[in-house]
């Protein structure tokens, strides 16, 4: 029977690699595991990290063992991209492989991806707390697979999450629990409505020491938020901002260059879409002649958790978050 597996691409950072065809772990572990067993795979990680032991080198090793060895060619994979809030569902294609290379994620499977991905919105919300807890290697329940095969069908069934071990979560309960957070930010940001998208961009900026103000509704030439140091726009820089909420529809390269002709020299873009930007709206912004920062609905979380305790009573009311405190050792 084939297994099924979730494999998470560093909280986003990798998701590219990923989308190439593969999937990748490392841990600090830059040495082949071809033919090693669990204390083989135990040995090589004590040699690469010797000031690491107990719960945390049991679960790592647990992970190496798993990729290495459990998962099979056939089997079914999925990942996370935070920026789309979209899952990639594949297949394993290949056999355990090292890269020998710089690379922090040498362990790899070749994965063939389906076309279709699944939104975060469209599981059921047990699987997405489920999902947004997951250890960096997991495998799925038959009830997760389901959903998401559904969601895939545009049905839906039950579901409910395998319980990863406690030796596993001791190891990873942190980021487990910091990325759920995040998860969950962001599904009560993508609620908000576009002039609440607004509001919450000019908060965040002014959070972060601008003077921001939001444009008048009408005809806004693809400028919705301004802001600037004196709130005049008489110094620099002059930020200009366009925020487009849709959450399912991907930015291309066309929105990038119609908003980029809206820019005067000076002028700093900001492009905010909680669908995502292709990879040619990417390439539009690396080449513009003046500076543009793209934020999808994942940077633009992770930026508001940094700059949250600089919002604003308004801000705070269109976004209302708690501090959860966690011991430093």
């Amino acid at each position: 029977m084939k297994n099924a597996w979730m494999v998470r691409s560093g909280g986003g950072d990798y998701i590219e690699l990923f989308e190439s065809g593969l999937v990748a772990i490392g841990f600090g572990t830059p040495m082949d595991l071809t033919n090693r067993d669990r204390e083989g795979i135990r040995e090589a990680y004590k040699t690469e990290n010797p000031g690491i032991s107990g719960p945390r080198a049991n679960g790592d090793v647990g992970m190496l063992h798993r990729f290495a060895n459990e998962i099979k060619k056939g089997d079914k994979v999925l990942t996370y991209d935070p920026g789309t809030r979209k899952y990639l569902m594949g297949e394993i294609a290949s056999d355990y492989f090292f890269e020998n290379s710089s690379s922090e994620l040498p362990h790899r499977r070749k994965v063939s991806w389906q076309d279709k991905q699944v939104a975060r919105d469209d599981l059921k919300l047990a699987t997405r707390n489920s999902l947004g807890s997951t250890l960096t290697l997991f495998r799925l329940t038959d009830e997760i697979l389901m959903d998401v095969q559904a969601a895939l069908e545009g049905k839906s069934s039950a579901t409910e999450a395998e319980d990863p071990s406690d030796e596993e979560v001791s190891e990873e309960s942190k980021r487990s629990l910091q990325e759920n957070a995040r998860e969950r930010v962001k599904d009560k940001i993508v609620q908000l409505d576009d002039q609440e998208m607004e509001e919450l961009l000019a908060s965040l900026l002014r959070a972060m020491g601008f003077k921001a103000t939001v444009s008048p509704v009408g005809p806004d030439r693809g400028v919705d938020v301004i802001a600037s140091p004196d709130g005049l726009g008489l110094l620099e820089p002059r930020i200009k901002a366009e925020v487009k909420h849709r959450k399912n529809t991907t930015i291309g390269s066309q929105d990038l260059r119609s908003f980029i002709g809206a820019l005067r020299p000076g002028d700093r873009g900001i492009y905010l879409s909680t669908g995502g930007f292709s990879k040619d709206a990417k390439y539009e912004a690396d080449r513009a002649n003046i500076p543009i920062t793209l934020l999808d609905l994942d940077s633009f979380a992770r930026l508001i958790e940094t700059h949250y305790d600089n919002f604003d009573t308004e801000a705070r009311t269109l976004l209302p978050l708690i501090k959860v405190l966690w011991p430093a050792d």
